[in-house]
């Protein structure tokens, strides 16, 4: 019996995840180490492995910058709607530009057309690994919720949502100061909101234990509110340390989130403040406006909480410098001494193993490669600039994407807080029109009534009962008046509210717009720039063999053989440094 990491169900047989066979996989993650993906990531060791993909360790070769490669399982390679999700991580990720964000710099396909992402190197924990350890303290767990939350609200500010929030996919880092750093990872099931959906009517794509209600009965209806609900499950497991449903059957846990109201974390854990518990038990309402209006709104009652716990509050994104920076560029390695190295070491071997007068033509090579090795440092220097300049044309995008988020952060609060009085005004206005509606009916009750008195009366002779019955209608005019009079007046309040957030909406829209076409121009750029820096690498490489294909000649009548094997050996490592 195993757990599978994805999906949390028990297997019965020995598989390690869902898709794919542990030694199977296995065999293509060892292929992988040592090598090099695309030509400039070098694979060092294995992070994590999964069902649709593994992450290894890697160090740019031009650049010293040590990152982490994401590299999608080959079977899984050729289905397209997969590759896209695949994609689509790296292009919502990088747009969000946000510290609570995993920031990726890169992303491509390997050789054998095998997509791959390139992103930060994290080191830390996942928030899954924190819970096995038990319930989280709640001073802590509060900072590292208003991360959480700062992180998705930049994400629904730009559109997008996550789909897939759980404790596997929000990772723990350490800031220089001790504090927590919340990374939010693996937007592969993400999608815009205006984004072709890629999952099938009808099909559910996510994990179970974190499905909102709406994301069940209606997949792809699901919106901002079926990620708030997904945090609130996360809450609830961060200060209780287990899930609010839990059933060993994914059908079960369905029903569970589709009928059973939300248990009270302050019932499992005394020490969560009441306000907290209001929190989170909102965040897991069974109907979207029962929740909190969106992320920042959860981001302020979190915020207020911290400040009545007394709890530092978190570094201010604005002000966050923890977010990845790009290295600065250098050469490594330095050709020229490399290469110096090399004929050294090849020209004692070529002494020692002939002699007094080696041949003509080792003397020859070795000073062929004598006079290349300007080449080599040419080429190698003119990839290095291409380099340089991809990594300042990125850099500026990712700048630009900064300014764009915070931007659209500062609208995305100012459409919070009138959301919110929409959600208000609406709430007022509702019981209203309501009695408003019941005060229509109550009059045409008394219009009956005077017809009949006028009826039994044949507008001849005056009655109690039709005074009565004009009296009580003249009643009901009043009352139904009066309920009109206020009806309108909140509904004048709410149409107001509407059109504050109307007009909100608008202005993110617009910026969302141009981030879209700044997010289309820097990416022509990178293209540009990567493509002078693949076509300079491959010149460099190409330079590079031709003076190690010389070299080999000169030391194969060598290799094999004992006595030389010190020589030779040094000879390769100086090739490779």
């Amino acid at each position: 019996m195993k757990t599978c990491p994805q999906c949390k169900i028990v297997y019965p047989d020995d598989r390690t995840f869902c898709f794919v066979d542990g030694s199977d996989l296995q065999s293509m993650v060892d292929a992988r180490i040592g090598t090099t993906i695309i030509g400039r990531y070098r694979i060092e060791s294995v992070l994590g492995e999964g069902g649709m993909a593994t992450v290894y360790s890697a160090k740019h070769t031009l650049v010293d910058r040590e990152c982490a490669v994401k590299v999608m399982n080959p079977m899984f390679a050729q289905d397209p709607v997969v590759r896209e999700r695949f994609f689509r991580e790296a292009k919502n990720t990088i747009k969000l530009a946000h510290p609570n964000v995993v920031d990726i710099f890169d992303h491509g396909e390997c050789e054998d057309g095998t997509p791959f992402l390139v992103m930060e190197h994290l080191r830390g924990g996942t928030l899954a690994q924190l819970i096995e350890e038990g319930a989280i303290p709640v001073k802590r767990a509060v900072g590292l919720m208003i991360q959480i939350a700062c992180g998705i609200a930049r994400a629904h500010d730009l559109d997008v949502i996550h789909r897939d929030i759980k404790p596997e996919n929000i990772f723990v880092c350490r800031r220089q100061s001790g504090s927590d750093l919340v990374k939010i990872l693996d937007f592969g099931i993400a999608r815009a909101l205006r984004e072709k959906p890629l999952t099938s009517a009808g099909e559910v794509f996510g994990t179970p234990q974190y499905m909102a209600p709406e994301r069940i009965s209606q997949p792809n209806d699901a919106g901002p509110s079926s990620d708030l609900y997904a945090i609130g499950v996360v809450f609830y497991e961060m200060v209780t340390g287990r899930l609010p449903f839990e059933a060993r059957e994914i059908a079960s846990i369905f029903i569970k989130h589709l009928r059973e109201p939300p248990p009270s974390s302050r019932a499992s854990n005394p020490e969560v403040p009441e306000d907290l518990d209001v929190l989170i038990t909102r965040m897991m309402a069974k109907t979207v406006n029962e929740r909190p209006v969106d992320a920042h709104k959860v981001q302020e009652d979190l915020t207020a909480i911290a400040k009545a716990m007394g709890i530092d509050l978190p570094v201010e994104p604005a002000m966050d410098a923890s977010s990845s920076r790009r290295a600065a560029t250098t050469l490594s390695p330095a050709e020229e001494g490399r290469w110096s190295r090399a004929t050294e070491q090849l020209q004692k071997l070529v002494l020692v193993g002939y002699g007094a007068q080696p041949p003509a033509e080792a003397l020859r090579a070795i000073g062929t490669i004598r006079s290349r090795v300007p080449d080599v440092v040419k080429s190698r220097q003119e990839s290095i600039a291409a380099q340089a300049e991809h990594e300042r044309v990125a850099e500026r995008g990712r700048e630009a994407r900064i300014r764009f988020g915070f931007a659209v952060d500062a609208l995305g609060q100012d459409a919070s807080r009138a959301k919110l009085e929409e959600r208000q005004a609406a709430e007022m206005h509702a019981p209203l029109l309501k009695l408003t509606e019941e005060a229509r009916e109550d009059f045409l009750v008394t219009l009956k009534d005077i017809v009949r008195a006028e009826g039994r009366s044949g507008l001849q002779v005056p009655s109690q009962d039709l005074a009565d019955a004009y009296r009580e209608s003249a009643v009901a005019v009043e009352r139904w008046l009066k309920c009109r009079n206020d009806e309108t007046e909140t509904l004048t309040v709410l149409e107001e509210k509407r059109r504050a957030v109307k007009d909100l909406e608008y202005q993110i829209h617009e910026l969302r717009a141009a981030l879209a076409g700044h997010e289309k121009y820097a990416e022509e750029q990178e293209q540009a720039c990567a493509a002078r820096v693949t076509e300079a690498g491959r010149k460099a490489d190409a330079h590079d063999q031709e003076l190690k294909a010389v070299a080999m000649g000169v030391l194969a009548p060598f290799l094999g053989k004992s006595e030389f094997e010190e020589l030779c050996a040094n000879v390769q490592r100086a090739m490779a440094a």
